[in-house]
């Protein structure tokens, strides 16, 4: 089994190959190639992801390369974790948004449709390289915004799925503090990608998530940055994301009085990239628990697993709604539980959905629609429009301001700017 990591040069990549040489009876890797531009990251992580291959004795072999074609010749699937910008562009969009009052945020609001923008066609082109090379290869796509991107590649026809780690890392908290098993925790997650509630947390078939509000309830809000009281009334526990749509202008104001995250980030990638250089090191080190990502690799190794081994199993990923929500169009993109196979990635049925939660699901979904046309066909109209279209957003001078402003900060990025 091959396998191809675009973006392989990512200081995420030591998590991902962690997970690779742990799990090496649920996904054998026989060959696992990294794909990156940037030649000197490539080195050390590639060199790095050796020894940690080494070290836990997997026999698979690890080699990486600039060239795109030759990567992916003959790759089973293809993981896509890449960065348009890198550090720099993200930094931009959470700063300029907020000097209209708006979140700046990578996957959200005004920043989120600039990363779309830039990599919509970056990873569309990539997706067509690989379906000319290998037509009937896997695409996994943990490239921000997920659910845009997925939507982007399943429109065009691609074999992808989406994947994001936000369900994964609830479901290792919850399992945590109920002191069972992460494997014993079903979540009832849904929504779409960063916008999403878990409805209920099933153990053995039992749904504890009263249990888990009424004695973990101050923990669970903790993480999440919310009012214990807000999870309280809801009775479910939101993504961390919704806080941006809850408490918008508390966020907005927190932002400003400090550095971005990109900026933080950034920081911590160079005390990796210098780690990762140590020839001594054989492990993935504490500090990229920092960085994010994290259950990533678990999350990772499962889908590809299941795709390329038609397992028919239930994990919970990005794909076509086709129906589970009949609020939302077919080719909406979903995040919920779903079979996958060989076949690809069917959710599952879903109770109906609650007003509260549908709102905005539907609001946001016809934003998302609005942004892949902007990413497509460019335009400022067409940027204008996702941007008013945005339940963050939503009013004509801003949007207009935002407008102009995501095309100055991303006019290297734009074709048609």
């Amino acid at each position: 089994m091959k396998l191809a990591v675009v973006g392989g040069g990512s200081t995420y990549t030591p998590e991902l190959i962690d997970g690779f040489a742990r799990l090496r009876t649920v996904l054998p890797v026989d060959e696992l190639v990294l794909i990156d531009p940037a030649a000197d990251r490539l080195e050390l992580v590639g060199g790095l992801a050796r020894r940690i291959f080494a070290r836990q004795g997997h026999g698979g072999r690890i080699s990486w390369t600039g060239d795109l074609d030759a990567g992916v010749d003959g790759a089973d699937a293809v993981l896509l974790q890449l960065r348009v910008g890198g550090q720099d562009a993200r930094n931009q969009d959470e700063t300029w948004p907020l000097e209209c009052g708006c979140v700046g945020q990578e996957t959200t609001g005004a920043g989120g449709l600039a990363k779309a923008l830039r990599t919509v066609p970056v990873v569309l082109d990539i997706a067509e390289r690989v379906r000319r090379r290998n037509p009937g290869a896997w695409i996994v796509d943990f490239t921000n915004p997920v659910g845009i991107v997925t939507r982007a590649l399943l429109t065009h026809g691609h074999k992808a799925v989406g994947l994001c780690n936000v369900a994964i890392g609830f479901q290792r908290k919850f399992a945590k503090l109920l002191g069972v098993a992460p494997e014993d925790v079903e979540l009832e997650h849904i929504g779409l990608n960063h916008l999403t509630w878990e409805r209920a947390v099933r153990v053995g078939g039992e749904d504890v998530l009263p249990k888990l509000l009424a004695e973990h309830g101050d923990a669970v809000a903790g993480d999440l940055r919310m009012p214990r009281s807000l999870l309280d009334r809801l009775g479910v526990v939101p993504s961390y994301y919704l806080r941006y749509y809850y408490q918008h202008d508390e966020v907005v104001r927190e932002l400003r009085s400090k550095p971005s995250r990109a900026a933080e980030v950034a920081a911590i990638e160079r005390q990796l990239l210098e780690m990762y250089g140590d020839p001594a090191l054989d492990e993935k080190p504490e500090l990229l628990g920092k960085r994010g990502g994290a259950y990533y690799s678990e999350a990772a190794v499962a889908l590809t697993s299941s795709l390329l081994r038609d397992t028919g199993d239930v994990q919970i990923v990005n794909a076509r709604n086709d129906g589970t929500l009949p609020f939302l169009p077919d080719d909406a993109v979903i995040e919920a539980p779903a079979a996958v196979g060989g076949a690809g990635a069917a959710p599952l049925p879903v109770r109906p959905l609650e007003p509260l939660y549908a709102g905005l699901i539907a609001h946001v979904t016809a934003y998302e629609h609005l942004a892949l046309e902007a990413a497509l066909k460019g335009g400022r109209d067409r940027v204008f429009a996702a941007l008013l279209a945005h339940p963050l957003i939503g009013q004509t001078d801003y949007a207009d301001r935002l407008t102009d402003e995501l095309i100055a900060h991303n006019r290297e990025h734009l074709t048609w700017a």
